[in-house]
Protein backbone atom coordinates (compact mmCIF):
# COMPACT_ATOMS: atom_id res chain seq x y z
CA UNK A 1 0.00 0.00 0.00
CA UNK A 2 1.36 3.42 -0.59
CA UNK A 3 2.94 4.62 2.67
CA UNK A 4 1.17 8.04 3.98
CA UNK A 5 3.27 11.29 5.70
CA UNK A 6 1.34 13.12 8.39
CA UNK A 7 1.98 16.93 8.65
CA UNK A 8 5.21 17.89 10.03
CA UNK A 9 4.73 16.59 14.08
CA UNK A 10 2.71 13.96 15.47
CA UNK A 11 1.41 15.00 19.10
CA UNK A 12 -0.89 13.73 20.66
CA UNK A 13 -4.31 14.56 19.33
CA UNK A 14 -7.31 16.20 21.21
CA UNK A 15 -10.57 15.15 21.15
CA UNK A 16 -12.80 17.87 20.27
CA UNK A 17 -16.44 17.77 19.86
CA UNK A 18 -17.90 21.11 17.40
CA UNK A 19 -20.66 23.01 17.18
CA UNK A 20 -21.74 23.52 13.40
CA UNK A 21 -24.20 26.61 13.77
CA UNK A 22 -22.34 28.34 16.91
CA UNK A 23 -18.66 27.58 16.71
CA UNK A 24 -17.37 26.39 19.87
CA UNK A 25 -15.14 23.33 20.70
CA UNK A 26 -14.57 21.45 23.52
CA UNK A 27 -11.30 19.29 24.11
CA UNK A 28 -11.57 16.08 25.77
CA UNK A 29 -7.95 15.00 25.63
CA UNK A 30 -6.70 13.57 29.15
CA UNK A 31 -4.11 16.83 29.70
CA UNK A 32 -5.89 19.80 28.94
CA UNK A 33 -10.01 20.28 29.48
CA UNK A 34 -11.69 22.99 28.39
CA UNK A 35 -14.61 25.08 26.57
CA UNK A 36 -13.07 27.37 23.57
CA UNK A 37 -15.89 29.34 22.16
CA UNK A 38 -15.33 31.97 19.32
CA UNK A 39 -16.42 35.57 19.62
CA UNK A 40 -20.26 35.90 18.96
CA UNK A 41 -21.51 35.56 15.29
CA UNK A 42 -23.13 39.01 14.78
CA UNK A 43 -24.13 38.85 11.12
CA UNK A 44 -23.83 35.85 8.97
CA UNK A 45 -21.27 37.30 7.29
CA UNK A 46 -18.98 37.27 9.92
CA UNK A 47 -19.58 33.67 10.87
CA UNK A 48 -18.62 32.88 6.84
CA UNK A 49 -15.17 35.40 7.70
CA UNK A 50 -14.10 33.75 11.24
CA UNK A 51 -14.36 30.01 9.01
CA UNK A 52 -12.38 31.18 6.24
CA UNK A 53 -9.35 32.57 8.88
CA UNK A 54 -9.48 29.54 10.87
CA UNK A 55 -9.67 27.73 7.47
CA UNK A 56 -6.65 29.32 5.69
CA UNK A 57 -4.58 29.88 9.66
CA UNK A 58 -4.76 25.72 9.76
CA UNK A 59 -3.38 25.52 6.38
CA UNK A 60 0.10 27.15 7.54
CA UNK A 61 1.66 23.10 8.70
CA UNK A 62 2.11 21.33 5.73
CA UNK A 63 2.71 17.48 5.53
CA UNK A 64 5.53 16.73 3.24
CA UNK A 65 4.28 16.91 -0.44
CA UNK A 66 7.99 17.21 -1.63
CA UNK A 67 11.23 15.55 -2.20
CA UNK A 68 14.37 18.05 -2.26
CA UNK A 69 11.75 20.95 -2.35
CA UNK A 70 10.01 19.18 -5.53
CA UNK A 71 6.84 17.57 -5.92
CA UNK A 72 6.82 13.73 -4.81
CA UNK A 73 7.91 11.81 -7.91
CA UNK A 74 9.31 14.76 -9.89
CA UNK A 75 13.02 14.03 -10.29
CA UNK A 76 11.68 10.67 -11.17
CA UNK A 77 9.44 11.66 -13.89
CA UNK A 78 10.07 12.18 -17.78
CA UNK A 79 11.28 16.40 -18.20
CA UNK A 80 11.16 16.04 -22.33
CA UNK A 81 8.68 15.01 -24.63
CA UNK A 82 11.68 12.97 -26.55
CA UNK A 83 11.61 11.07 -22.85
CA UNK A 84 8.29 9.32 -23.72
CA UNK A 85 7.70 6.90 -26.00
CA UNK A 86 7.02 7.34 -29.39
CA UNK A 87 7.66 6.17 -32.97
CA UNK A 88 6.96 8.03 -36.36
CA UNK A 89 6.64 11.65 -34.67
CA UNK A 90 3.78 10.16 -32.53
CA UNK A 91 4.03 10.92 -28.51
CA UNK A 92 2.70 8.10 -26.51
CA UNK A 93 1.12 9.24 -22.57
CA UNK A 94 -0.09 6.96 -20.43
CA UNK A 95 -2.02 8.90 -18.04
CA UNK A 96 -2.95 6.12 -16.07
CA UNK A 97 0.60 5.61 -14.52
CA UNK A 98 2.01 7.60 -11.85
CA UNK A 99 5.17 9.18 -13.29
CA UNK A 100 3.87 9.57 -16.80
CA UNK A 101 0.87 11.67 -15.26
CA UNK A 102 3.49 14.14 -13.40
CA UNK A 103 5.29 14.01 -16.18
CA UNK A 104 2.86 15.82 -18.34
CA UNK A 105 3.13 18.79 -15.17
CA UNK A 106 6.93 18.45 -15.53
CA UNK A 107 7.03 18.97 -19.34
CA UNK A 108 4.43 21.86 -18.68
CA UNK A 109 6.15 23.94 -16.07
CA UNK A 110 8.98 23.64 -17.68
CA UNK A 111 7.86 25.01 -21.34
CA UNK A 112 6.15 27.27 -19.77
CA UNK A 113 8.55 29.18 -17.41
CA UNK A 114 9.60 31.53 -20.07
CA UNK A 115 6.27 33.15 -20.04
CA UNK A 116 6.07 33.43 -16.07
CA UNK A 117 9.03 36.33 -15.46
CA UNK A 118 5.80 38.33 -14.45
CA UNK A 119 4.72 35.94 -11.38
CA UNK A 120 8.26 36.56 -9.58
CA UNK A 121 11.47 36.11 -9.86
CA UNK A 122 12.52 32.51 -9.95
CA UNK A 123 11.54 29.23 -11.40
CA UNK A 124 8.93 28.60 -8.66
CA UNK A 125 6.77 31.18 -9.50
CA UNK A 126 4.16 29.71 -11.83
CA UNK A 127 0.71 29.27 -10.89
CA UNK A 128 1.18 25.88 -12.77
CA UNK A 129 3.06 24.14 -9.86
CA UNK A 130 -0.55 23.79 -8.04
CA UNK A 131 -1.44 21.38 -10.63
CA UNK A 132 1.86 18.83 -9.79
CA UNK A 133 1.15 19.32 -6.05
CA UNK A 134 -2.41 18.42 -6.57
CA UNK A 135 -1.32 15.06 -7.90
CA UNK A 136 1.54 14.33 -5.22
CA UNK A 137 -0.74 14.66 -2.87
CA UNK A 138 -3.61 12.11 -4.13
CA UNK A 139 -0.47 10.09 -4.85
CA UNK A 140 0.82 10.35 -0.97
CA UNK A 141 -2.59 9.71 0.22
CA UNK A 142 -3.72 6.49 -1.61
CA UNK A 143 -6.31 8.63 -3.38
CA UNK A 144 -5.39 7.32 -6.74
CA UNK A 145 -5.75 3.51 -5.39
CA UNK A 146 -8.49 1.44 -7.05
CA UNK A 147 -11.47 2.18 -4.61
CA UNK A 148 -12.89 -0.83 -4.83
CA UNK A 149 -10.18 -3.02 -3.84
CA UNK A 150 -11.17 -4.97 -6.97
CA UNK A 151 -7.42 -4.72 -8.33
CA UNK A 152 -4.22 -3.88 -6.53
CA UNK A 153 -3.91 -0.74 -8.85
CA UNK A 154 -1.74 2.07 -6.99
CA UNK A 155 -0.89 -0.56 -3.96
CA UNK A 156 2.38 -2.44 -3.41
CA UNK A 157 3.34 -4.16 -6.56
CA UNK A 158 2.30 -1.57 -8.73
CA UNK A 159 2.81 1.15 -6.99
CA UNK A 160 2.92 3.61 -10.23
CA UNK A 161 -0.84 2.61 -11.48
CA UNK A 162 -3.07 5.10 -11.13
CA UNK A 163 -6.83 3.53 -11.18
CA UNK A 164 -9.47 4.27 -13.53
CA UNK A 165 -12.27 3.67 -11.11
CA UNK A 166 -10.64 6.50 -8.43
CA UNK A 167 -13.00 9.75 -8.10
CA UNK A 168 -10.24 11.53 -7.45
CA UNK A 169 -7.97 10.33 -10.60
CA UNK A 170 -10.45 11.12 -12.53
CA UNK A 171 -10.91 14.29 -11.76
CA UNK A 172 -7.46 14.91 -11.97
CA UNK A 173 -7.35 13.58 -15.34
CA UNK A 174 -9.51 17.07 -16.58
CA UNK A 175 -6.20 19.15 -14.73
CA UNK A 176 -3.38 17.20 -16.46
CA UNK A 177 -4.40 15.71 -20.03
CA UNK A 178 -6.24 18.37 -21.35
CA UNK A 179 -4.53 21.41 -20.19
CA UNK A 180 -1.36 19.31 -22.00
CA UNK A 181 -3.01 18.64 -24.65
CA UNK A 182 -3.61 22.78 -25.18
CA UNK A 183 -0.26 23.64 -24.62
CA UNK A 184 0.57 21.43 -27.61
CA UNK A 185 -1.77 22.61 -29.59
CA UNK A 186 -0.99 26.61 -29.12
CA UNK A 187 2.71 25.32 -29.64
CA UNK A 188 4.10 25.90 -26.11
CA UNK A 189 5.24 22.45 -25.77
CA UNK A 190 7.04 20.74 -29.05
CA UNK A 191 6.80 23.61 -31.50
CA UNK A 192 3.95 21.68 -33.21
CA UNK A 193 6.08 19.21 -34.88
CA UNK A 194 5.17 16.36 -32.87
CA UNK A 195 1.47 14.68 -32.37
CA UNK A 196 0.78 13.29 -29.35
CA UNK A 197 -1.60 10.32 -28.62
CA UNK A 198 -2.84 9.33 -25.37
CA UNK A 199 -3.98 6.05 -24.06
CA UNK A 200 -7.22 5.33 -23.30
CA UNK A 201 -8.14 2.22 -21.14
CA UNK A 202 -11.74 0.64 -22.25
CA UNK A 203 -12.67 0.75 -18.39
CA UNK A 204 -12.09 4.44 -18.93
CA UNK A 205 -13.44 5.34 -22.27
CA UNK A 206 -16.10 6.90 -21.33
CA UNK A 207 -14.30 9.94 -19.36
CA UNK A 208 -11.35 10.23 -21.58
CA UNK A 209 -9.73 10.71 -24.81
CA UNK A 210 -6.87 9.50 -27.30
CA UNK A 211 -5.56 12.94 -28.86
CA UNK A 212 -6.51 16.75 -29.50
CA UNK A 213 -8.56 16.11 -31.68
CA UNK A 214 -10.72 13.80 -29.61
CA UNK A 215 -10.73 15.79 -26.70
CA UNK A 216 -11.38 18.42 -28.25
CA UNK A 217 -14.95 16.77 -29.45
CA UNK A 218 -15.86 15.83 -26.08
CA UNK A 219 -15.09 18.57 -24.38
CA UNK A 220 -14.93 21.51 -26.40
CA UNK A 221 -15.68 24.10 -23.95
CA UNK A 222 -12.63 23.16 -21.94
CA UNK A 223 -10.01 22.80 -24.74
CA UNK A 224 -11.11 26.19 -26.00
CA UNK A 225 -10.77 27.67 -22.16
CA UNK A 226 -7.30 26.23 -21.81
CA UNK A 227 -6.15 27.28 -25.07
CA UNK A 228 -6.93 30.57 -24.40
CA UNK A 229 -5.00 30.46 -21.18
CA UNK A 230 -1.91 29.49 -22.89
CA UNK A 231 -2.68 32.08 -25.69
CA UNK A 232 -3.07 34.67 -23.35
CA UNK A 233 0.11 33.72 -21.46
CA UNK A 234 2.02 34.18 -25.01
CA UNK A 235 0.09 37.47 -25.40
CA UNK A 236 0.29 39.11 -21.63
CA UNK A 237 3.84 38.01 -21.63
CA UNK A 238 5.50 40.14 -24.68
CA UNK A 239 3.14 43.29 -23.76
CA UNK A 240 3.77 46.43 -22.58
CA UNK A 241 1.61 46.61 -19.61
CA UNK A 242 3.14 46.24 -16.26
CA UNK A 243 3.87 43.40 -14.33
CA UNK A 244 0.81 43.80 -12.00
CA UNK A 245 -1.48 43.54 -14.91
CA UNK A 246 0.49 40.72 -16.87
CA UNK A 247 -0.33 38.70 -13.56
CA UNK A 248 -3.62 39.82 -12.93
CA UNK A 249 -4.45 38.31 -16.39
CA UNK A 250 -2.87 34.98 -16.23
CA UNK A 251 -3.89 34.35 -12.89
CA UNK A 252 -7.82 35.35 -14.29
CA UNK A 253 -7.44 32.71 -17.26
CA UNK A 254 -5.75 30.00 -15.11
CA UNK A 255 -8.26 30.34 -12.70
CA UNK A 256 -11.16 30.11 -15.35
CA UNK A 257 -9.09 27.58 -16.74
CA UNK A 258 -8.72 25.25 -13.80
CA UNK A 259 -12.36 26.31 -12.51
CA UNK A 260 -14.07 24.55 -15.68
CA UNK A 261 -11.86 21.70 -15.53
CA UNK A 262 -12.90 20.80 -12.09
CA UNK A 263 -17.42 21.58 -13.29
CA UNK A 264 -16.50 19.05 -15.99
CA UNK A 265 -14.98 16.64 -13.89
CA UNK A 266 -17.65 17.08 -11.21
CA UNK A 267 -20.41 15.93 -13.52
CA UNK A 268 -18.25 13.58 -15.55
CA UNK A 269 -16.68 11.82 -12.80
CA UNK A 270 -20.16 11.80 -10.26
CA UNK A 271 -20.71 8.04 -10.89
CA UNK A 272 -17.12 6.90 -8.94
CA UNK A 273 -17.89 8.24 -5.80
CA UNK A 274 -20.13 5.64 -5.19
CA UNK A 275 -17.11 3.45 -4.70
CA UNK A 276 -15.91 6.11 -1.50
CA UNK A 277 -17.48 6.05 2.21
CA UNK A 278 -19.55 8.62 3.38
CA UNK A 279 -16.69 10.64 4.84
CA UNK A 280 -14.42 11.36 1.51
CA UNK A 281 -17.64 11.69 -0.48
CA UNK A 282 -18.45 14.85 1.82
CA UNK A 283 -15.20 15.66 1.84
CA UNK A 284 -14.48 15.55 -1.76
CA UNK A 285 -17.67 17.88 -2.21
CA UNK A 286 -16.51 20.35 0.44
CA UNK A 287 -12.88 20.23 -1.81
CA UNK A 288 -15.03 21.14 -5.06
CA UNK A 289 -16.57 23.55 -2.79
CA UNK A 290 -13.42 24.94 -1.21
CA UNK A 291 -11.81 25.93 -4.41
CA UNK A 292 -14.18 28.62 -5.19
CA UNK A 293 -13.31 31.27 -2.91
CA UNK A 294 -9.04 30.00 -3.77
CA UNK A 295 -9.84 30.71 -7.56
CA UNK A 296 -11.97 34.01 -7.01
CA UNK A 297 -8.72 35.19 -5.59
CA UNK A 298 -6.66 34.77 -8.34
CA UNK A 299 -4.47 32.92 -5.62
CA UNK A 300 -0.91 32.24 -6.85
CA UNK A 301 -0.46 28.97 -7.06
CA UNK A 302 3.06 28.74 -6.70
CA UNK A 303 5.28 25.78 -5.48
CA UNK A 304 5.66 27.54 -2.05
CA UNK A 305 2.23 28.40 -1.76
CA UNK A 306 0.63 25.42 -3.01
CA UNK A 307 2.76 23.67 0.15
CA UNK A 308 1.19 25.81 2.24
CA UNK A 309 -2.58 25.50 1.14
CA UNK A 310 -2.43 21.37 0.40
CA UNK A 311 0.07 20.10 3.09
CA UNK A 312 -2.61 19.34 5.85
CA UNK A 313 -5.21 18.02 3.79
CA UNK A 314 -6.45 14.60 4.89
CA UNK A 315 -3.16 12.05 4.65
CA UNK A 316 -5.07 9.07 4.14
CA UNK A 317 -8.58 8.09 2.42
CA UNK A 318 -11.54 8.43 5.04
CA UNK A 319 -13.68 5.47 5.85
CA UNK A 320 -16.70 4.98 7.52
CA UNK A 321 -16.36 6.15 11.13
CA UNK A 322 -14.09 9.06 10.76
CA UNK A 323 -15.64 12.08 12.03
CA UNK A 324 -13.23 15.40 12.15
CA UNK A 325 -12.17 16.60 14.37
CA UNK A 326 -12.31 13.25 16.32
CA UNK A 327 -10.31 11.19 13.73
CA UNK A 328 -6.89 9.50 15.88
CA UNK A 329 -4.73 8.67 13.23
CA UNK A 330 -4.91 12.16 11.47
CA UNK A 331 -3.01 14.72 12.77
CA UNK A 332 -4.54 17.65 14.41
CA UNK A 333 -4.15 20.19 11.16
CA UNK A 334 -6.14 18.16 9.19
CA UNK A 335 -8.55 17.35 11.43
CA UNK A 336 -9.00 21.06 11.62
CA UNK A 337 -9.08 21.39 8.49
CA UNK A 338 -11.59 18.79 7.50
CA UNK A 339 -13.88 20.00 9.82
CA UNK A 340 -13.78 23.67 8.64
CA UNK A 341 -14.17 22.49 5.28
CA UNK A 342 -17.13 20.50 5.86
CA UNK A 343 -18.42 23.65 7.81
CA UNK A 344 -18.02 25.74 4.76
CA UNK A 345 -19.69 23.59 2.63
CA UNK A 346 -22.49 23.58 4.98
CA UNK A 347 -22.96 26.88 5.59
CA UNK A 348 -23.01 27.35 1.39
CA UNK A 349 -25.52 24.81 0.73
CA UNK A 350 -27.67 25.99 3.96
CA UNK A 351 -27.35 29.56 2.80
CA UNK A 352 -27.87 28.92 -1.37
CA UNK A 353 -24.55 29.91 -2.44
CA UNK A 354 -24.34 32.59 -0.62
CA UNK A 355 -21.15 33.05 0.98
CA UNK A 356 -19.11 31.97 -2.12
CA UNK A 357 -20.95 34.71 -3.57
CA UNK A 358 -20.04 37.38 -1.13
CA UNK A 359 -16.42 36.49 -1.68
CA UNK A 360 -16.83 36.72 -4.99
CA UNK A 361 -18.31 39.91 -5.17
CA UNK A 362 -15.31 41.54 -2.77
CA UNK A 363 -12.72 40.16 -5.58
CA UNK A 364 -14.09 42.55 -8.51
CA UNK A 365 -11.13 44.31 -9.53
CA UNK A 366 -6.98 43.40 -9.85
CA UNK A 367 -6.62 45.50 -7.14
CA UNK A 368 -9.40 44.01 -5.08
CA UNK A 369 -7.79 40.40 -5.99
CA UNK A 370 -4.69 41.83 -4.93
CA UNK A 371 -5.87 42.30 -1.35
CA UNK A 372 -7.35 39.38 -1.05
CA UNK A 373 -4.56 37.12 -2.03
CA UNK A 374 -2.43 39.44 0.46
CA UNK A 375 -5.25 38.53 3.11
CA UNK A 376 -5.16 34.47 2.56
CA UNK A 377 -1.22 34.74 2.59
CA UNK A 378 -1.46 37.01 6.22
CA UNK A 379 -3.94 34.12 7.30
CA UNK A 380 -1.77 31.32 6.21
CA UNK A 381 1.18 33.02 7.40
CA UNK A 382 -0.11 34.30 10.64
CA UNK A 383 -2.46 32.03 12.85
CA UNK A 384 -3.33 34.99 14.91
CA UNK A 385 -3.91 37.36 12.51
CA UNK A 386 -6.86 39.01 13.78
CA UNK A 387 -10.58 38.63 12.46
CA UNK A 388 -11.90 41.98 12.97
CA UNK A 389 -9.05 43.39 10.32
CA UNK A 390 -9.92 40.46 8.41
CA UNK A 391 -13.85 41.33 8.87
CA UNK A 392 -13.58 45.27 8.11
CA UNK A 393 -10.78 44.83 5.20
CA UNK A 394 -13.76 42.29 3.27
CA UNK A 395 -16.10 44.78 4.27
CA UNK A 396 -14.83 47.48 2.81
CA UNK A 397 -13.90 45.58 -0.36
CA UNK A 398 -17.77 44.31 -0.50
CA UNK A 399 -19.12 47.54 -0.44
CA UNK A 400 -16.57 49.54 -2.40
CA UNK A 401 -17.16 46.99 -5.11
CA UNK A 402 -20.81 47.28 -4.92
CA UNK A 403 -20.22 51.17 -5.34
CA UNK A 404 -21.89 51.83 -1.49
CA UNK A 405 -19.87 54.75 1.20
CA UNK A 406 -17.00 53.06 2.91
Amino acid sequence: MISTVHSGFTPDTPSLSCDVVRPKCTDHSSTKRGTVTYPGVVSMQRVWTLSLLQLVALWANAAVLTENGLPILWDQAPSQLSDLPQADNVVTINPWNSLQRMSLYRILVGSTDKYMASMGTNDSASPLWGLPLQLAWKVRSGRLVDPTGATKCGQEGDPMCISTNSWWACVNYYLSVIPFLAAVQKGLIGDGLIQVQVQAPAEAAENSCTSYTDCSAKYPDLMAKWEEFFQTLKDVSASEISDFEKRDQILGAFWAGETLSLNTASSSCKAKMSYYSSPEVAFAKSWMNAADYVAAAYFQSSLNNSVLFMGPLPSRVLQEGDSAPNIADLSTEENHTLYIFGWMNRMNTILLGSPVKMWRSAMCSDKAREKGRELLQNLILDPKFAVSTFVSILTEMTRSCTGLST
